[in-house]
């Protein structure tokens, strides 16, 4: 059975690298690996979102769903020092990589497999480039479970392939009761905006 990088503990021998990219005016270095989502280096959906996007603004307490090695986790507490990070995933390559990551930069990102971030945390805004492969269903129960977790004010911020499901998960969003607009448009990819109802 091929090894997915929503796997809990990857069996891929660790191999790291450093990948080099730029966010909102930072230049970032962080370590990747094999066993975890984009292992190669930053992916095209990724980037997208942070080239779409802008950092978010101080005093916020923010999270990066499904972080894999923490590409933005890092570029917000970079670009947002004073904002309360947190960033999880299933995967524990990812949660260790991550870590390593904010360390080695010398910033603060709290990070957590998801049953150990705090029940009580409520975050003004959630970044994601969710792991669309692992089904409609455990998607849908991934978004029906953090995206209650934002503030009143609160917006998560979501890229998606087009050819992945984009506009039928926008809809979906906006029929569960989540208005949803579509922040922006590149090379096939959907930054999707969502709010509080």
């Amino acid at each position: 059975m091929t090894e997915h990088y929503f796997s809990n503990k990857p069996t891929a021998e660790d191999r790291r690298r450093r990948v080099r990219f730029s966010a909102w005016g930072n230049d970032l270095e962080l370590a990747t690996s094999s066993g975890v989502f984009a292992g190669e280096g930053l992916d095209k959906a990724t980037a997208i979102l942070l080239r779409q996007t802008s950092a978010p603004p101080k005093d916020t307490t923010v999270l990066d769903l499904g972080c894999g090695w923490g590409p933005i986790a890092c570029a917000i507490a970079v670009a947002s020092p004073d904002s309360t990070v947190w960033a999880t995933d299933v995967n524990e390559r990812a949660i260790e990589l991550t870590r390593f990551n904010s360390e080695s930069m010398g910033v603060d990102v709290n990070v957590a497999l998801p049953d150990d971030v705090p029940d009580d945390v409520r975050f003004d805004a959630i970044w994601s480039n969710p792991p669309i492969r692992v089904g409609k269903a455990a998607l849908h129960k991934m978004l029906e479970t953090w995206l209650p977790r934002l503030t009143p004010d609160g917006r998560a911020h979501l890229v998606v392939g087009k050819n992945l499901g984009a506009d039928s998960l926008q809809r979906w969003l906006i029929e569960q009761g989540w208005p949803t607009d579509r922040m922006a448009a590149e090379q096939n990819f959907r930054v999707l905006a969502v709010h509080r109802p």
